[in-house]
């Protein structure tokens, strides 16, 4: 007999972050501390300490704390679960920590329904300057990412292009000094004219095209792109198909992919694999297996014409 799901609110950031000030938020707030039995999970120690005296129905919540990495396990997890016959989770997880751990400890049936960071306005840059893969790491999955203890002397505009360098979806939002919440209404511009007759992209923009184009194939349907591609053919892909892409870098060195767009050329099986190309494409949103059956973006060739290779081979997507 399958377990019954248990619902996990997991709240990110790095130390001193304002995470625990959000889950004390959180528990006084009438309309979620509604006497549901909740487990409480802190995998580190700040300057603030939950007091469950002070929640409504405070009897309802455990709290348990994991002393190192090691203790996370999913058997750790369940019997945590188990000895507070609690129906859901909230989880502080350590912003040092990978979430590739987390998701390994978790138990089967324990089912992510919410994730939030929250960010210190005045330390992040430097957590983005110095640990690179730890701040991509959390960004990339978050639904929301709160900026705490905001002031005008901050740069909005860092913080923002930080973010949407890793994830274009998540909800920002800004926590000033003096308690108001400001929501991030920052437009985006793209470096290319997407309603010019052929949108030329440069190369060190191609990580931006890539990222918008994936996200929203109807937007570029019928649109003609110039860009600069490294070629990627294979016999499975049929000799009029081919990838036009680049080598991209998400976080840090050790994240670099490949990633590109599926081109149709009736004289693909001329170009050469791994060799660079300037490539002109009809843009056409269509429904493709190619796609998992959703609606992706099929560039249809009209010229593709040998190209010097970059000055910078690897893209970044900001």
């Amino acid at each position: 007999m399958a377990k019954q799901p248990i619902p996990v609110y997991l709240f990110l950031g790095f130390l001193d972050s304002g995470k625990t000030k959000f889950i004390h938020e959180t528990l006084c707030d009438t309309r979620f501390q509604n006497g549901d039995k909740t487990l409480v999970i802190l995998c580190e120690e700040g300057e603030e300490e939950l007091d469950t005296s002070k929640y409504k129905g405070g009897k309802n919540v455990t709290i348990v704390t994991v002393e190192e990495k090691e203790q996370l396990t999913s058997e750790f997890l369940e019997n945590a679960l188990k000895k507070s016959r609690a129906v859901r989770v909230m989880i502080e997880y350590n912003g040092m920590w990978l979430m590739e751990e987390l998701g390994k400890a978790l138990p089967e049936n324990w089912q992510i329904y919410q994730i939030m960071m929250m960010a210190d306005s005045n330390t992040f840059e430097m957590y983005n300057s110095n640990m690179r893969q730890l701040v991509y790491d959390k960004i990339n999955i978050t639904e929301l990412v709160a900026f705490n203890r905001y002031s005008d002397k901050i740069e909005k505009m860092n913080l923002h292009k930080i973010v949407r360098a890793i994830n274009r979806r998540t909800a920002i939002i800004y926590e000033h000094t003096d308690g108001t919440v400001e929501e991030d209404n920052i437009a985006d511009p793209l470096p290319f004219d997407v309603n010019a007759d052929v949108i030329e992209v440069k190369d060190t923009d191609f990580g931006l095209l890539y990222m918008d184009v994936m996200d929203n194939p109807q937007k570029y349907d019928g649109k003609t792109i110039k860009f600069k591609a490294l070629v990627a053919r294979s016999a499975r892909m049929g000799k009029d198909t081919f990838i036009g892409g680049r080598f991209a870098m998400t976080c840090c060195v050790d994240d670099i992919r490949y990633v590109g767009f599926l081109c149709k050329w009736r004289s693909a099986s001329s170009l050469a694999n791994k060799a660079w190309y300037h490539v002109t494409a009809e843009v056409k949103a269509v429904r493709d297996a190619m796609f998992g059956g959703e609606v992706g973006p099929m560039f249809y060739v009209s010229d593709a014409r040998t190209a010097e290779k970059p000055e910078e081979e690897t893209v970044y997507f900001s």
